[in-house]
């Protein structure tokens, strides 16, 4: 019960990302850094990483605007 409310979370996360989030987001998608596949919002755990590489083992979390 609790994964379906962090990827219901995760989802309202990525509708509602900061203006930080959608800069950042730009360079991120379509493996346009370096190659590396990022995804957004993604659940890790109990936490929800803002951006994360599962094949680089990389989470980024953004902080304020």
């Amino acid at each position: 019960m609790a994964e379906k409310k962090l990827t219901g979370l995760a989802r309202n996360l990525r509708n509602n990302a900061t203006d930080a989030e959608q800069r950042l987001w730009l360079h991120l998608k379509a493996s346009r850094f370096e190659g590396a596949k990022f995804t957004r919002q993604f659940p890790i755990g109990t936490f929800i990483a803002d951006f994360a590489c599962r094949s680089l083992r990389l989470a980024i979390e953004l902080d304020g605007g």
